[in-house]
């Protein structure tokens, strides 16, 4: 069977193959109300698929960007990937998503795959490691925005949350409710990844500014799988904490599969705040007091950076860190 082409609309719509192609670049700013309908319809009744690789060629752009996650498990990833999503949908881009493990190899062949599959531009929750090889691709002028985490050294518009002050938030709502030993529990501290350490960071300035001593004891960073053993061993110290902030969602699911387990009450032997709203705080029981990220907006913030990025050839005379504002949500475990 002959496959439909662009000349074929044009006779059947009776407009000229320029204003199908301009139809189907959504360019509309002379065209008649009439004509676009004439197309859309011989489109239909033709069965017409435009040919969108050949069509990247014409136009040097494959209309298609890579997101590379640190971990495609965390709500925040998600959200943001959705958002993302989203943008470049309206935009007639496709996403492709490739899932790092905070592994700076996996994202060194990430980064290989997506630029030999020329897309347009990336999106990226860095390792850290691979800092000559971002140098490179920003020499070349290739769009690229960085999500969640900052690489000493390398200039790139960059989507952050305010980190110490979603930690400020969580002490400050524990002291608000009576407590002074607060712990802290976190993924490995000894990666570069930013949220942690501005979260620790905006956790210890905190504790200082309300007259409390900063308690190394109470400070649990591990691996997911031995945080049961070290919140066992945190919460059998002499004095333990009496309310602890998660960092992240992860850490979350640990403390609470801990608390099940061993019978801890929430709030009342152990208070408990986390960073990130995941879905199901509201409907736990007790329900879940956390620090929210603007997940969404963040996302779409990243979209249209590197949006502009590509339009302008990677090219920014005015490189930004954007901050976005953390949440509190109060309810019932603080």
């Amino acid at each position: 069977m002959k496959k439909t082409t662009i000349a074929d609309v044009a006779k059947h719509a009776n407009v000229s193959k320029s204003t199908v192609s301009q139809y189907l670049n959504q360019r509309y700013d002379y065209m008649g109300e009439q004509t676009k309908e004439r197309i859309e319809k011989a489109i239909a009744e033709l069965k017409y698929s435009p040919n969108i690789l050949a069509r990247g060629l014409k136009q040097k752009s494959s209309t298609t960007i890579g997101v590379i996650v640190a971990n495609i498990l965390h709500v925040f990833s998600t959200q943001v990937i959705r958002a993302i999503e989203d943008f470049c949908n309206e935009k007639d881009f496709h996403v492709i998503v490739c899932n790092a493990d905070d592994d700076p190899v996996k994202e060194k062949r990430y980064i290989d795959m997506l630029r030999a599959k020329q897309v347009d531009g990336i999106i990226a929750f860095p390792t850290g490691e691979n800092v000559e090889l971002y140098k490179g691709i920003m020499e070349e002028n290739y769009p690229v925005v960085f999500m969640d985490r900052l690489i000493p050294g390398i200039t790139i518009n960059t989507i952050l949350l305010d980190n110490e002050q979603a930690a400020f938030l969580a002490v400050n709502e524990f002291v608000k409710k009576g407590h002074e030993r607060i712990g802290v529990v976190s993924p490995p501290l000894t990666q570069k990844v930013t949220p942690r350490f501005e979260r620790m960071e905006g956790y210890k300035k905190a504790l200082e500014h309300h007259g409390i001593e900063f308690n190394p004891d109470y400070i649990l960073s591990g691996e997911i799988e031995e945080m049961h053993t070290k919140l066992k061993k945190m919460m059998r110290l002499p004095v333990p904490p009496t309310a602890i902030l998660a960092i992240n969602d992860r850490t979350l699911i640990e403390i609470l599969t801990y608390t099940k387990e061993e019978q801890v009450r929430i709030p009342e032997d152990l208070a408990l705040i986390n960073v990130d709203d995941v879905s199901f705080a509201s409907i736990y029981n007790p329900a879940l007091t956390t620090i929210a990220q603007p997940a969404f907006e963040m996302g779409k913030k990243a979209a249209e950076v590197l949006f502009d990025l590509i339009r302008d050839k990677g090219l920014s005379a005015d490189v930004k860190v954007y901050r976005f504002k953390p949440e509190l949500i109060v309810r019932e475990s603080s």
